[in-house]
């Protein structure tokens, strides 16, 4: 049975993030080289070019907690630029591996992806305002990543069972 794209859990520094309500796609994607030497047919030869992962994009309801904030900060500060006149970049650790996980309906754990060397290219602290609507408020934070891969000790888990009561 396919896993619905609704229950997964996002893990950062060794804890669950709150409320990331959507994780955008896991993407690669490898350009196609065509090459034809002197002599060859009319017909180029093709072969793989480099492959690109494609940003990440997490979006959770605007809350008190700062960790959307405070990891953009890492990569550029205004504080830190204008007042104390030092680096703008926390080269140290501006840079996190994530961990997205995928649950099935029972909350078990199916499917577990690392992401690789994660850094915020773009935040977005609070969206547009509009005294009208009724809407959330949505925090955005875009991750720029070096790869992805799918953890293989995460197997798949026996399906539970119950019986109802009075059943």
């Amino acid at each position: 049975m396919p896993y619905r794209n609704f229950k997964f859990r996002l893990l950062w520094d060794g804890s669950y993030v709150a409320g990331v309500s959507k994780c955008s796609a896991l993407t690669r994607s490898t350009p196609v080289i065509a090459h034809r030497a002197g002599g060859d047919p009319t017909t180029p030869r093709r072969m793989p070019g480099p492959s690109a992962h494609e940003a990440i994009t997490l979006e959770r309801g605007v809350t008190y907690d700062v960790g959307f904030e405070q990891w953009a900060n890492k990569v550029w500060d205004y504080h830190t630029v204008t007042v104390d006149d030092q680096q703008s970049v926390s080269l140290k650790d501006f840079r996190k591996d994530l961990t997205l996980e995928v649950y099935n309906d029972a909350g078990q754990k199916v499917i577990a992806y690392t992401i690789h060397r994660c850094w915020p290219s773009e935040f977005i602290a609070l969206p547009e305002t509009d005294a009208n609507g009724a809407a959330v408020a949505i925090q955005m934070l875009k991750l720029e990543n070096e790869g992805w891969e799918r953890d293989a000790s995460v197997a798949e888990p026996d399906e539970p069972s119950f019986t109802p009561p009075g059943g």
